[in-house]
């Protein structure tokens, strides 16, 4: 019978490692999805800081093109 008691024990105790390491595998990928989400956000942030810097450049030009000095044309642009 102390046979039977051992591999009772040696089950739960399988049981349990194998549910630890269920776990840990989850949380691991969760936070590789959660890195790459945030990867994702910033690129998309890039992408509009590209937009609106091209913005700038354009009315920076077109009011150089009216004959005013760079820095009174970027003075103009950034609102000042």
């Amino acid at each position: 019978m102390a046979v039977k008691k051992d591999t009772k024990k040696d089950t739960k105790k399988d049981f349990i490692k194998n549910k630890a390491m269920l776990a840990y595998g989850v949380i691991q990928l969760g936070s590789k999805v959660l890195s790459a989400v945030a990867l994702v956000a910033i690129a998309l942030g890039f992408c509009s800081l590209k937009k609106e810097s091209n913005f700038f450049n354009e009315c920076v030009e077109e009011i150089k093109a009216t004959g005013s000095p760079t820095a009174d044309s970027v003075r103009f642009c950034t609102g000042g």
